[in-house]
């Protein structure tokens, strides 16, 4: 086992080898495999011209970090690096083309960033590829014309953060500094260059810990949408660092690779639709709210479709939808549940049970305008914002 193996998040690997056997993906990759045999994908030729390549003449140093990370991770395939114009802080590595590796960065991290926070995100993008991440093709399942199981969705989700915490351990393990790797955060985070405001990483981290003491208090109503943020930021990527630096991965000393994953598991658990087999009364509530709000979505354009029932009974189980559901009753009880989930659960738990409802209302397809309205209202009820539908409705989707 390489050592890029031995960092790679157990719930990234375990949920990765789960995907790459399910039917639904199988199918969608072969389909893939042969669109690509007719008409092969183009990206180097789209960043020719729309990017500038970076020779070892013309940036020496990113490529000398370049080759220090291909070494520490094992990386065999000849490396192309890109520039493009951007004000945003952004990178983000390509599925291999005709036996080459393509990484891209934005003007603005390359003028921003610096020494061993380069060597973070170039880590990172790297860690992508060597973890085989582009293998599972989540834009095309979630976004293809064959609308997969939504618990294959939610699955698909929960890869998707643990992919990315696979990913930061990679840039970690490439930079070795625990203060270059959360300036990188932090700069990914506030968008500041680090010119003209001091980095304190203990304060940083008081944030973080404030950040979840608040969110696990249920009589604090304030929104937290950066806790289901993959961009550019996310509270729970420092804090899951924070562990593996931490950990007998780093430090011969420190807590053993099972305390780490437990550790992340805990934190991660916060992003999980547990309350779906959950026995609490919180649990009821989210999974009350879920049902109706689900059924209330589908009809807000009129009527419930024979494609939006099968979606539905796939996520609650079949024979779920009955004729007789009285979905007029449920709309009626609709706030009454609402209520129950602002009154039992936390912020966090509300907006899980948002984001399913948005998972969900994607699944069938294509979100009406009228569908939209109901899940922003519901937004609105739950104390959070609407622009946490539109996100979460738009998030891109794919390791970067």
């Amino acid at each position: 086992m390489t050592d890029a193996e031995k960092i790679r998040c157990s719930n990234d690997r375990d949920l990765f080898d789960a995907l790459s056997r399910d039917p639904t993906i199988v199918r969608i990759k072969e389909h893939i495999a042969r669109l690509e045999d007719d008409v092969p994908f183009r990206t180097r030729r789209r960043l020719l011209s729309t990017a500038v390549r970076l020779s070892p003449a013309m940036a020496p140093s990113l490529r000398s970090m370049a080759d220090a990370c291909i070494e520490k991770l094992g990386v065999s395939l000849p490396l192309e690096l890109f520039v493009f114009p951007s004000p945003q802080h952004n990178a983000m590595c390509f599925r291999p083309e005709e036996g080459r590796l393509l990484v891209m960065f934005s003007s603005a991290l390359l003028e921003d960033f610096e020494g061993s926070e380069l060597v973070f995100v170039m880590g990172h993008e790297l860690g992508h590829h060597v973890y085989a991440h582009h293998d599972i093709p989540i834009g095309s399942v979630l976004r293809g014309d064959e609308k997969p199981d939504p618990r294959l969705a939610l699955s698909l989700f929960a890869w998707s953060r643990y992919a990315e915490i696979s990913a930061d351990r990679a840039g970690a393990y490439c930079a070795d500094d625990r203060q270059a790797v959360a300036r990188s955060l932090f700069k990914l985070a506030s968008g500041l260059s680090g010119r003209t405001i001091s980095f304190e990483l203990d304060d940083f981290l008081s944030q973080v810990d404030q950040m979840q003491e608040e969110d696990a208090d249920p009589s604090i109503r304030t929104p937290s949408e950066d806790w289901f943020s993959t961009h550019p930021f996310s509270p729970l990527r420092v804090k899951a660092l924070e562990l593996f630096h931490g950990s007998e991965l780093v430090n011969s000393s420190g807590d053993s690779t099972a305390q780490l994953e437990m550790g992340v598991q805990k934190l991660m658990s916060l992003m999980e639709p547990s309350y779906l087999e959950a026995k609490t009364v919180a649990a009821e509530s989210m999974r009350r709210l879920l049902f109706a709000g689900s059924l209330v979505v589908a009809r807000a354009d009129g009527e419930i479709t024979q494609g939006e029932v099968g979606v539905f009974e796939k996520f609650f189980g079949k024979g779920a939808f009955k004729d007789t559901v009285d979905v007029g009753a449920l709309e009626k009880d609709l706030d009454n549940r609402i209520e129950r989930v602002r009154e039992e659960a936390g912020v966090t738990q509300a907006m899980q049970v948002l984001q399913d409802l948005c998972i969900v209302a994607r699944a069938e397809g294509h979100t009406m305008e009228p569908e939209r309205l109901v899940l922003e209202a519901i937004a609105t009820k739950l104390g959070l914002s609407a622009g946490f539908v539109t996100r979460t409705l738009e998030v891109d989707l794919g390791p970067d």
